[in-house]
């Protein structure tokens, strides 16, 4: 692969888990103020849970099937079926990855923000 194609890639992914982890605070800080709960503990229960969210569909998105909803068939005898052609299984390979690797680092940098656990 081209180095110019994986900075970009890199770039992307890192813009991507900077947004979700800015909308996951914003979110904590929010819900902190609201409740009962510490700030450094809503914000890595925020984590917790959008990551395990994402670990899961992960999960899900790559146990897809070798079969795909055929939309040119005819609705009148019912969902018709076609076979996943190599672009839609390279997709399903890739989002699925993708989501699973979101998940995981949403899931350490929350056990790493949690301050109930001691890291060092």
């Amino acid at each position: 692969m081209r180095p110019d194609l994986l900075v970009a890639a890199a770039r992307r992914f890192l813009v991507l888990l900077g947004g979700i982890s800015a909308v996951v605070v914003v979110v904590g800080l929010v819900l902190a103020a609201l409740g009962a709960t510490s700030p450094n503990r809503a914000i890595s229960l925020g984590f917790y849970g959008v990551g395990a969210f994402l670990l899961l569909g992960g999960f899900l998105f790559g146990n897809r099937g070798p079969y795909r909803a055929d939309s040119a068939a005819s609705e009148r005898f019912g969902r018709s079926l076609r076979r996943a052609t190599p672009d839609d299984v390279r997709e399903t390979v890739n989002m699925a990855v993708l989501l699973s690797v979101l998940g995981f680092l949403l899931l350490a940098l929350g056990v790493i923000i949690d301050s109930r656990f001691e890291l060092v």
